[in-house]
């Protein structure tokens, strides 16, 4: 190569080289700006600035001032323990999922915040429609009543003392004791009474209603009694119309074949039913049931009957399981408000929950109570009737914590489900 040619290409390389570096310098100016102005440099920097302020009043006005302007920026800062209710995760159940073929989805409502159940929604839909109406008023003694079996009673107790309210919660006394426990914990006042047919006004709804309305006239009492009425009110199946049934449409991109679910009020079914069949027509819904109960008959044939319930073999209580929260031998209006909406149902047996409970933790590390037991195993048993490549939602309504004592109480040690535990066991197949 001549002396000329290598001139030429020492002095392009040189040419080169300074403009990559101008480059670099270039970029590198770029970002150390944007990082700058980034949200964790700004506030380094302005929490440096405040420290170095030694008088008090400007330390103050500063902060102010600071706060206002971060207020403005993009955050999610939930207003309240009420602002934790919704928008529930949407997860896929690996086990059961790989085990059936189908999808099978579960709606986390153990982790709404406030009583970790999806009677968060009922509760303050409930409070929210009687605020509105005028018929409550924060830190004046009103008093909310409702017979519930624990999970609503938790919801209403939690969010009554969030707003300013009181609770008396009726419930059965043959419900599992740590729910009373965490009631009188959320400073509940609460009645243990027998079980009892609707037609007895020592009932447990009976009895809070009657509460509620010897608390009105009671002119010694502070406020006035509300019976929450989570049976029949129509706050109850449109919390779910409007808030979980759009939640599994959005979550689930519309694309999704049956909603698997078990019923106490009735109001999640119905809820969910009406919102799910206005947007997918074909989509199934599907009643999870637990022995004793009579809503698997009024699906199936009409007919709000259970052979428990024959002359001469009617058990001492009306539900005759040891699952809490679903199954009920009376119609309710918000269960009859979405029944015609309701395509199948599914009977679960006691030892078929427990069987899936104990799958849950030993497979997936799930913890469940005993109605999302129920709800697994129909959705299970759906997912075999209608054959792989379909897609199931159902609900975790709460955690197995609150059913230690009955539910839990006497299932089999953890450890091993591989080894004695199958799915066809579990299903009855």
């Amino acid at each position: 190569m001549s002396d000329q040619y290598r001139l030429y290409y020492t002095l392009g390389a040189f040419i080169l080289g300074s403009y990559l570096t101008f480059a670099w310098q270039s970029r590198y100016r770029d970002d150390a700006s944007h990082l700058e102005d980034s949200e964790p440099r700004r506030q380094q920097k302005y929490s440096s600035r405040f420290f170095k302020i030694h008088n008090f009043d400007t330390r103050k006005k500063n902060l102010t001032d600071e706060s206002n302007y971060v207020g403005e920026g993009v955050g999610d800062i939930k207003q309240g323990i009420e602002g934790c209710i919704g928008n529930t995760p949407l997860i896929r159940i690996k086990s059961l999922s790989e085990a059936t073929g189908c999808e099978i989805l579960v709606k986390a409502e153990f982790l709404n915040g406030a009583g970790n159940s999806p009677k968060d929604r009922v509760a303050l839909s409930i409070i929210q429609t009687a605020e509105e109406q005028g018929l409550l008023t924060p830190h004046s003694g009103d008093t909310i009543y409702e017979g519930t079996v624990g999970s609503t009673g938790i919801s209403l107790a939690a969010i009554c003392r969030a707003r300013g309210y009181k609770a008396h919660i009726c419930m059965p006394d043959d419900m599992a004791i740590e729910k009373s426990d965490l009631l009188l914990k959320l400073g509940a006042e609460v009645e243990r009474v027998r079980p009892a047919p609707i037609v007895d006004q020592n009932q447990f709804v009976n009895l809070a209603r009657n509460r509620a309305a010897e608390h009105s006239a009671n002119p010694d009492k502070r406020g006035s009694g509300l019976f929450a009425d989570q049976f029949e009110t129509e706050a109850n199946w449109r919390a779910h119309f409007t808030g979980t049934g759009p939640e599994i449409y959005e979550q689930t991109g519309g694309f999704l074949d049956a909603f698997v679910s078990g019923a106490g009020t009735g109001g999640t079914i119905s809820g969910v039913a009406l919102f799910l069949k206005e947007k997918l027509p074909d989509v199934k819904i599907v009643l999870a049931d637990p022995p004793g109960s009579g809503l698997y008959n009024r699906v199936k044939y009409g007919v709000m009957f259970d052979p428990k319930e024959r002359e001469g073999t009617r058990r001492r209580t009306q539900v005759d399981t040891i699952v809490e929260g679903i199954g009920i031998n009376r119609v309710t209006q918000n269960f009859e408000v979405g029944k015609e909406l309701i395509d199948d149902a599914i009977r679960v047996t006691d030892d078929q929950a427990i069987a899936m409970a104990r799958w849950l933790v030993e497979n997936d590390g799930i913890f469940c109570g005993s109605s999302s037991a129920v709800n697994c195993v129909a959705a299970a048993k759906l997912a075999k009737q209608l054959g792989p490549g379909h897609r199931i939602v159902t609900l975790l309504c709460d955690s197995g914590a609150r059913h230690l004592s009955k539910f839990w109480a006497n299932t089999e040690p953890i450890g091993g489900s591989e080894d004695d535990l199958s799915l066809d066991s579990i299903i009855g197949l």
